[in-house]
C-alpha cells in the first residue's frame, strides 16, 4: 500500500479576539493534512520535531488520535514547542511566535519511502536554514526512491519578510517537486508584483512540474500540456481558511492514490483525470470547513475507508 510522508513544523495556534483567547488548535496545513489522510486510513508518517513539554504532548496526542505515525518526530528535551498567538481585530491580523529549538536539530528517524509514495512538505520549515542540510538529504532520498513530492511554498505565520533569505531553498524545493500548490496570497508574498501566469512561466514551468493555483474563483492547473480552470461555481472558495487548505491538499493526495496515479503517470494526466483528482480536494476542503475542523470529519473518513475496502 502506498504511503504518505509529511514534513513540516508542529505548532499550537491560539486565536485571540478582543484581547481574549478564543480557541487553540494544532496549526499548519501539512500537519492537519496528515491528520485527514491518516483518519481516512492512509498510512501517514509525520517528520518533524517538538519538545517533550505539555504543548508538544497536545500536538502529538492530536496526531496519534487521528492515526498519524509519529515515530519520525524528534522529541527534544531542551527548548519549547512552537506557539503562535494570532490576534484578530476586524480585518487586521497580527501573529506573534514563541518557542525555542535546540542548536542540534532535526535528529529524526527517516521513514521508509518507496516508489510512488507521496511526500508532502511546506511552510517555513521546508526552507529554513538550521535543519535544511538534513532535510535535503531526506528529500534527495525521496527523489531517488521515485516518490511524488508535493510542495506548499506559502510561508505562514507572518514571516514573509524573510523571503529573500530563503528564496534559493524555496526554488530548489520547486525543482525537486512534481506538484506545487499555492494561493494568490502565497504568490504575492513570494513573487511580489508578478501575475499568476508570470509566476508560473518565470519560476515554475521549467521544472516540468504541475502548478495548482488556488483563488476564490476556482482551481487553476498549469503544466507543460494544460492550462485549465475548475470554477468555484455559485460559492467562492474559502482558500484562506487553514481547514480548507489542509483538507484540499489531503484530498488531492487521496485523489492521486485513489486513481492509481504514480510519478510516471503525472505528466500524462489529461484534464478529465485532473478534474477527478481535484474533485477529491474540493470535497475534502469543503468538509473541513462545514465541520469547523482542520481535518476531515469522522463521517467522511468512514466513507472513504469503506470505499477503499470495497475497491
Amino acid at each position: 500500500m502506498r504511503k504518505i510522508v509529511v514534513i513540516g513544523e508542529l505548532v499550537l495556534d491560539t486565536i485571540f479576539s478582543g484581547g481574549q483567547p478564543v480557541k487553540s488548535f494544532v496549526g499548519g496545513r501539512v500537519a492537519n493534512a496528515a491528520a485527514s489522510l491518516a483518519r481516512a486510513g492512509t498510512p501517514c508518517t509525520m517528520v518533524s520535531e517538538c519538545t517533550t513539554d505539555r504543548v508538544g504532548d497536545l500536538i502529538i496526542d492530536y496526531l496519534v488520535g487521528h492515526g498519524v505515525n509519529v515515530h519520525s518526530v524528534d522529541r527534544y528535551p531542551d527548548g519549547a514547542t512552537r506557539l503562535s498567538a494570532i490576534f484578530t481585530d476586524g480585518e487586521h491580523k497580527q501573529i506573534v511566535n514563541y518557542g525555542a529549538y535546540p542548536k542540534d536539530r532535526f535528529n529524526v528517524v527517516w521513514p521508509r519511502i518507496d516508489e510512488n509514495d507521496v511526500v508532502l512538505m511546506g511552510s517555513l520549515y521546508a526552507v529554513d536554514l538550521p535543519q535544511r542540510e538534513r532535510l535535503m538529504e531526506l528529500l534527495r532520498h525521496a527523489v531517488e526512491r521515485k516518490a511524488i513530492i508535493l510542495y506548499l511554498p506559502g510561508l505562514q505565520h507572518g514571516i514573509g519578510f524573510r523571503i529573500t533569505h530563503v528564496m534559493p531553498n524555496l526554488l530548489e524545493n520547486m525543482e525537486l517537486s512534481q506538484i506545487v500548490v499555492a494561493t494568490t496570497a502565497d504568490l504575492a508574498a513570494i513573487f511580489p508584483g508578478e501575475s499568476v501566469e508570470e509566476c508560473f512561466h518565470h519560476h515554475i514551468s521549467f521544472y516540468d512540474n504541475t502548478f495548482i493555483h488556488l483563488d476564490t474563483q476556482g482551481v487553476h492547473v498549469y503544466n507543460a500540456h494544460h492550462h485549465f480552470t475548475m470554477p468555484a461555481g455559485g460559492n467562492q472558495l474559502p482558500v484562506h481558511s487553514l481547514g480548507w487548505q489542509s483538507g484540499f491538499t489531503a484530498g488531492v493526495i487521496h485523489g492521486l492514490l485513489r486513481t492509481g496515479t504514480g510519478r510516471e503517470q503525472l505528466p500524462a494526466l489529461d484534464e478529465r483525470q485532473w478534474h477527478t483528482i481535484l474533485g477529491d480536494g474540493l470535497r475534502w476542503g469543503a468538509d473541513c470547513v462545514s465541520t469547523g475542523e482542520n481535518a476531515i470529519s469522522a463521517a467522511l473518513a468512514d466513507e472513504v475507508r469503506t470505499a477503499t475496502n470495497h475497491a
